[in-house]
């Protein structure tokens, strides 16, 4: 029995030291090399391109890996900006994901006030920038560690587009491209430090087109009909409905086209609505009040009605046995420690801000593990349907600052933001090693995946079998 203890514990030794090294041989890599994803991240920045449209993102991001060794697999899911990066051969699979699109109309400059870049033009208020170098960061580590230790399996990095209403990622799934992946890998930028097994909203979008018939809105108003009437029909109608939701469901919408001059009966209108709830089923429900609303304005405007579904997500599905891995790494990497300079920019950021959630300072702090159901969408939802998945957020903007603001856009674009992505690319990193290192926690995850999705489920895409709307923001 003593030698056979002795047998295990010097095992254990000999385990925790190569670990160690692994553990070592990635953190050393990302701090040299903290500076190029830096660039990388701030060239993206200043390119800002809008879902579907990264044209010169993913040639940036696609020229790199193959630099690094990766092969490359482009146009996938018959969408030309996305691609898979892959290393290696064999099991295990794991995926990082890397999301690079802008928003429009949040051009900012890296100053702590509101100093567009150019008025109207895109801005990356969401920090996808981040997300992509970082990732790409995380996935050319791992290779690294895997080129050096001579470990087996697979490591891909899944370039995808059109995260902001274009659901890049379920084209990706429906196309099956994740059917041989064994556990997906992501994070995103934040104002926290965090990887709690979190949820999200399931939701749906669609363009809906009135048209009517053109006429002198003065000479002739009785030989025409508004199109813009069906609009405002159509909204009303959905406004008094928001009191009869259940509570945690949303829905937003913005007029997209109102008309063309006013003296003119408006020929043609456009809304674009959104959708939300925690569960699919009952925000599918609220949809098709929604559709029950258009079909009504048409009917009382006398106008006819097409609508185009955008996109559809499903809820994240949270999965403890991976999460428990990411925030234990996580943790070993800490969270992001402000120079004088950045403190001083941070201070000014919040200083613009109304009642910032979040203090100062707590930055440096790992959030406590809880699951959670956050108030956002994204289509990362539908990969972790079909593979086990886990993410994490780092401190990438100033405490207290909301995604989809200029604040969020400026911080990105300077230390601040490179600081906590490096982070996040460490812990994505020291993850990956983990699970290669320990298969048994992957077939664990695929356990803790069936429970949560239960013996019956089918999985559908909420956005039908439409093709990819590639020309969704122009």
């Amino acid at each position: 029995m003593l030698i056979q203890r002795s047998i295990t514990r010097a095992a254990m030794i000999f385990m925790s030291f190569h670990l160690g090294m692994a553990e070592d041989t990635v953190l050393q890599f990302l701090d040299g090399k903290a500076e190029k994803y830096a660039t990388m991240s701030y060239t993206i920045w200043s390119w800002a391109e809008v879902g579907y449209q990264e044209e010169k993102t993913t040639e940036l991001m696609q020229t790199h890996l193959r630099d690094e060794g990766f092969s490359i697999d482009a146009g996938v899911a018959d969408i030309p900006t996305a691609f898979i990066a892959s290393y290696g051969s064999g099991k295990p699979v794991i995926a990082i994901l890397a999301e690079m699109d802008a928003l429009p109309g949040l051009s900012q400059s890296a100053q702590p006030e509101r100093l567009p870049i150019k008025e109207e033009m895109p801005g990356h208020a969401c920090g996808h920038h981040l997300f992509g170098a970082g990732s790409i960061a995380a996935a050319v580590a791992v290779k690294n560690w895997m080129k050096e230790t001579g470990a087996s399996g697979t490591v891909r990095l899944y370039g995808t587009p059109a995260e902001e209403g274009g659901s890049g990622k379920v084209y990706m799934v429906r196309s099956g491209l994740f059917n041989d992946v064994d556990a997906v890998l992501h994070w995103h930028p934040s104002d926290r430090n965090d990887a709690s097994p979190s949820s999200s909203l399931a939701n749906k979008s669609a363009k809906f087109r009135f048209k009517g018939r053109a006429a002198h809105a003065a000479g002739a108003p009785e030989m025409g009909r508004s199109a813009l009437d069906a609009v405002e029909s159509m909204n009303f109608m959905v406004n008094l409905m928001r009191e009869h939701l259940p509570e945690p469901a949303r829905i937003h919408y913005i007029i997209t086209k109102g008309g063309d001059a006013p003296n003119i009966v408006p020929e043609n209108a456009e809304v674009y609505y959104y959708v939300r709830h925690p569960q699919v089923e009952e925000m599918e429900k609220i949809w098709d009040r929604v559709i029950k609303t258009a079909e009504a304005a048409a009917i009382g405007t006398e106008t006819s009605l097409q609508y185009e579904v955008m996109h559809g997500n499903r809820p994240l599905l949270p999965n403890h046995t991976l999460a428990n891995v990411v925030l234990e790494k996580l943790t070993q990497v800490g969270g992001v420690h402000y120079s004088d300079e950045e403190t001083l920019f941070a201070k000014s950021i919040r200083a613009t801000l109304d009642n910032p959630r979040r203090e100062l300072g707590s930055e440096k702090e790992i959030q406590p593990f809880e699951e959670k159901t956050g108030r956002g969408s994204t289509d990362v939802g539908g990969v972790s349907w079909v593979v086990p998945t886990a993410g994490l957020r780092t401190a990438t903007w100033a405490p207290g600052t909301p995604a989809h603001s200029w604040q969020a856009v400026a911080c990105g674009g300077m230390s601040i933001g490179h600081k906590g992505m490096i982070n996040a690319a460490k812990a994505l990193a020291l993850s990956a090693v983990h699970l290669y290192q320990n298969p048994a926690v992957i077939q664990d995850a695929w356990k803790d995946l069936n429970e949560r999705r239960g013996p019956n489920f089918e999985y559908y895409p909420l956005l039908g079998d439409r093709d990819p709307p590639l020309d969704y923001r122009k």
